[in-house]
């Protein structure tokens, strides 16, 4: 499982210091992110030079626990099942405590579709990125 830290600023909090319920996916987005970018691969670069993007197709979110101001996260990214044009995600956003303790504060589970940038109709993904993806998992 891929792992990326985020910490948690004010910014991301609602009134109470608690991270406001849709400020996990963009946790979760930055992780997936940086996912692709550890296989090689920059989401602009495969926009402009094959002409792919990945939009979100659905989400299925389980809130545990609440994260607060100033925690440390890691947010884990897991690849699932794959399809021609489909890669499937769970993920976790787990608190890291200075003692080494681990609380699972969120899961979720995301389908992208692998889409034509142009006219945003499903597309193979490019076997080069899918050889390196199964390479990876």
């Amino acid at each position: 499982m891929f792992h990326w830290p985020v910490r948690v600023y004010y910014e991301d909090t609602d009134s109470g210091g608690v991270v406001y319920y849709a400020n996990y996916l963009k946790f979760m987005e930055r992780a997936r992110s940086e996912w692709l970018r550890s296989l090689g691969f920059e989401q602009d670069v495969l926009n402009a030079q094959y002409g792919i993007i990945f939009a979100v197709r659905s989400v299925t979110v389980e809130y545990l626990r609440p994260a607060r101001f100033n925690d440390l996260l890691s947010i884990g990214v897991q690849l699932g099942d794959r399809r021609a044009a489909e890669l499937r995600f769970k993920q976790s956003v787990r608190r890291t405590a200075a003692d080494g303790a681990d609380d699972l504060l969120c899961t979720g589970e995301i389908r992208l579709a692998c889409l034509d940038s142009r006219g945003f109709r499903p597309r193979r993904i490019p076997e080069f990125l899918m050889t390196e993806i199964e390479r990876e998992s």
